[in-house]
């Protein structure tokens, strides 16, 4: 009787197992997120680091996750001049733009991750930025290889509704050539072990 009710239990936890998601270990070192932003005069781009991560896996798929962006060391990467380049980072970080010395993380959370064949998905979170949260949905595809699942998307977002509203031109009038567009593209890579 006892050898049953073993057996019985070790199917049950066995079936429970499978049937949680799984975090998956994401690389750090391996996986991005680069950010990308427009102007009248031109586009900047660069790089947030990613903090922390994880990825749900179930069967292959995708079932959820997060991640963390290290707001306080984000980069730019399209300047070479020393000055202009740091004086943009350092307006990036002011309270014009992400206020980092009272908000130093930015978040991606997903609550939804559909897909019909385990590569193409449209993915649905919540996206907080100086700790305003904003529902977000976007394309995003996975693959594996080699023990590896490399997940990447990209997610636009609408700055001003993140109270980011310097030269927006939704919120200023005869800006010109100052103006900042209001859309903000990050492109994520996450790069986890399965």
């Amino acid at each position: 009787m006892n050898l049953i009710t073993t057996l019985i239990l070790s199917v049950a936890a066995a079936f429970t197992l499978a049937e949680n998601p799984a975090p998956a270990t994401v690389n750090k070192a391996e996986s991005q997120v680069r950010w990308e932003a427009s102007k009248v005069t031109g586009t900047h781009w660069g790089y947030v680091p990613i903090k922390n991560a994880a990825l749900d896996v179930k069967g292959g798929k995708i079932t959820g996750g997060s991640f963390d962006m290290d707001m306080v060391n984000l980069t730019v990467e399209d300047l070479t001049d020393p000055k202009s380049k740091g004086n943009l980072t350092n307006h990036l970080k002011s309270d014009d733009f992400f206020s980092v010395e009272k908000f130093n993380t930015a978040t991606f959370k997903i609550t939804s991750a559909k897909t019909t064949n385990g590569s193409d998905y449209t993915i649905s979170g919540t996206l907080t930025i100086k700790g305003i949260s904003q529902p977000i949905t976007f394309p995003a595809k996975a693959a594996v290889a080699g023990g590896k699942m490399t997940a990447t998307g990209q997610i636009t977002f609408d700055r001003t509704k993140f109270d980011i509203k310097y030269r927006s031109g939704s919120y200023f009038e005869d800006l010109a050539d100052k103006m900042i567009y209001d859309e903000v593209k990050l492109d994520v890579k996450l790069v986890a072990t399965v």
